[in-house]
């Protein structure tokens, strides 16, 4: 469950952490139009806590432990892909064009 709620007493409420009283705007490419493909491009559920706005599009992808803060606008051009590497924070950026991190 992503960190923005918390359960309590049944209930799904907003994180006392969050210092946003709103849920941050989220839109996503086509890539992750159906389930199976959103689950695939993540590898653990990012830290929205302190997001206020994302917008995905194209070939993306999320390693573990991704913090995304402020503003976060993540395109990948047409037949390239982004690879977000695990740890990253990105805070008020743009990221575009093509970024692929391979173990060796």
């Amino acid at each position: 469950m992503s960190n923005l709620y918390e359960i309590e007493s049944g209930n799904l409420t907003f994180s006392r952490l969050r210092s946003f009283p709103t849920t941050p705007l989220v839109k996503l490419g086509s890539c992750f139009n159906n389930v199976q493909d959103y689950l695939k491009r993540f590898q653990g559920i990012p830290d929205l806590l302190e997001l206020d706005h994302l917008t995905v599009s194209g070939d993306v992808w999320f390693g573990k432990d991704v913090t995304l803060k402020g503003t976060v606008i993540i395109i990948a051009n047409h037949g390239d892909r982004i690879d977000i590497p695990p740890g990253t924070i990105l805070e008020n950026k743009i990221v575009s064009g093509n970024l692929r991190i391979l173990d060796h």
